[in-house]
C-alpha cells in the first residue's frame, strides 16, 4: 500500500488554488475543476460533501483537529509575505519551540489550521552561528549528533 495524499474541502477552488499556489508556492500536478492536486501531496476539494457522501451541513470549518504543516527555509520573509493577507486569522503570534524552531499558525481561507515552521536545518545553523557547538545545540534540540547531522547533510 503506499499514501496518496491529503485532501481538503474548499468552498472556493478557485480562490483556495490562488491562495496555495501564492503563499505557499506550490505547484499544479493534476487540475480537475472541482479537484485540484499539487506536487506536495495535498489536493483540494469543491464540493466536499458530494465526494465524501456527507450532508453538506456535515462538512465543519475550524475543526481544529488537524493542521497542515510546512517549512520555510527564509522563515522572517514568509512572515512580510503573511502580512500580505490582513484577513489571515492567526492563533497568536509567533512562537519559538523549547527545541529552538519558531512557527506560526493561521486559518488558511476554509478554516484549516496553518503551521509554517522554520526549516529545521535553517535552526541547526542558526545555533551554530550564534556560537553554539553542536554537543549544545544537540542538547537543546534534544537531538542526536547523528540526526543533526543528517539534517545538515540533507
Amino acid at each position: 500500500m503506499k499514501y496518496n495524499c491529503t485532501v481538503i474541502s474548499v468552498a472556493d477552488i478557485k480562490a483556495a488554488r490562488k491562495f496555495y499556489e501564492d503563499l505557499f508556492g506550490l505547484e499544479v500536478f493534476q487540475d480537475y475543476g472541482r479537484n485540484i492536486a499539487f506536487t506536495c501531496g495535498l489536493a483540494l476539494q469543491q464540493d466536499f460533501d458530494w465526494l465524501v457522501h456527507l450532508p453538506k451541513e456535515s462538512i465543519l470549518k475550524k475543526s481544529n483537529n488537524v493542521e497542515l504543516c510546512f517549512e520555510e527555509q527564509d522563515f522572517d520573509s514568509f512572515l512580510h509575505k503573511l502580512k500580505e493577507y490582513p484577513n489571515i486569522e492567526c492563533l497568536g503570534e509567533v512562537i519559538e519551540h523549547s527545541w529552538g524552531q519558531r512557527v506560526i499558525r493561521f486559518y488558511d481561507l476554509d478554516g484549516h489550521i496553518i503551521e509554517v515552521g522554520e526549516n529545521m536545518k535553517m535552526v541547526i545553523k542558526r545555533f551554530l552561528a550564534s556560537g553554539m557547538t553542536i554537543d549544545e545545540v544537540s542538547v537543546k534540540m534534544d537531538v542526536s549528533f547523528e540526526d543533526l547531522t543528517k539534517l545538515l547533510n540533507s
